[in-house]
C-alpha cells in the first residue's frame, strides 16, 4: 500500500471525526456509545499518517450527526479534532471541536465528598483551566483533573 490508497472508504452520509489524537479513537468509540449491537457502519482508522501530527486516528460513522454533548465529550479527549458533517459523498460542515470556559454535566467530579456526587438537585460544573492537554476545575470543590479525563466522562 503506498500513501495514495485510501485506507478507509468515502461514506455517503454521516460523521467524519478527524484528526483525533493518536491511540484515542476507541475513547470516541465509547463516548459514542457504539459497541458490538449498533447496525451503523462504523470505520476506525488509528495511526494514519498526519502531516500536523505525525500519526492521527480517525472514526467514521455512517447515518449519524452528533448531538452537541457528544461533540463537547469529544473535545476533552481530543482537543485538535475536527467533526465533519458528510451528506451525498460531500462535506457539508466542518468544525473544530471546541471546548467552552465551562462544560456542565459532562464530567464526573473524582471527589466522592463533592456536592455534585450527593443526592442534591446539583449538576457537575468544571471550569476548562487549559485546553491542551484539558485541565479542568470543579466549580464547587476546586477538584482539578489534569490526567486521563475520559476516566471521569459521564
Amino acid at each position: 500500500m503506498n500513501d495514495k490508497d485510501l485506507r478507509v472508504g468515502s461514506i455517503k452520509d454521516g460523521t467524519v471525526i478527524d484528526h483525533i489524537d493518536a491511540g484515542s479513537a476507541l475513547k470516541v468509540v465509547q463516548i459514542l456509545g457504539i459497541d458490538e449491537n449498533i447496525e451503523d457502519i462504523v470505520s476506525i482508522a488509528m495511526n494514519v499518517p498526519s502531516a500536523k501530527t505525525k500519526t492521527k486516528d480517525i472514526v467514521k460513522v455512517e447515518d449519524r450527526e452528533l448531538a452537541s454533548d457528544e461533540v463537547d465529550k469529544i473535545a476533552l479527549i481530543a482537543p485538535e479534532g475536527t467533526i465533519n458533517i458528510i451528506r451525498n459523498y460531500e462535506v457539508i460542515e466542518k468544525n473544530k471541536v471546541n471546548l467552552p470556559k465551562f462544560i456542565k454535566e459532562v464530567v464526573r467530579c473524582p471527589n466522592r465528598n463533592c456536592i455534585s456526587n450527593t443526592d442534591e438537585p446539583i449538576k457537575s460544573e468544571f471550569q476548562v483551566i487549559n485546553k491542551n492537554p484539558v485541565k479542568l476545575r470543579c466549580v464547587y470543590c476546586e477538584r482539578a483533573i489534569e490526567q486521563n479525563v475520559s476516566e471521569h466522562i459521564k
